[in-house]
């Protein structure tokens, strides 16, 4: 069952890897939308778009619902919401850190050339 669990992770993350993807899914989040909505939102392709939500399909990210001459595609658990809210502290908390650093440098460097030099 561990070894199952960690396949499905692993793929799961797989199908999560990449930024368009990630901002299909962030619109999602959002509401319900069609492809043409989308597609204007994320500023891309029909075809680029519409190749992502088959992955997301695929993996069953993502579901879509005939509406007319339209599919409207809506997240298939709405734990993606808060699995984008976790990356998203993850990175601010990795951008905490790097600005951490960064002032410690700043710091070192301004005592350095502060040193008078004999």
């Amino acid at each position: 069952m561990n070894l199952e669990m960690q396949q499905f992770k692993a793929e799961f993350f797989k199908a999560l890897a990449h930024p368009l993807r990630i901002r299909i899914l962030e619109l999602l989040a959002e509401g319900d939308k069609n492809v043409n909505e989308i597609q204007t939102l994320v500023g891309s392709e029909g075809s680029a778009v519409s190749q992502q939500l088959t992955i997301l399909r695929a993996k069953n990210i993502v579901s879509g619902t005939k509406e007319g001459n339209k599919v409207i595609y809506t997240l298939k658990d709405p734990m993606i919401v808060e699995l984008l809210a976790v990356a998203r502290q993850i990175f601010n908390n990795h951008l905490v850190d790097t600005i951490t650093i960064l002032d410690k440098f700043r710091d070192e460097d301004e005592e350095v050339m502060a040193t008078p030099k004999k």
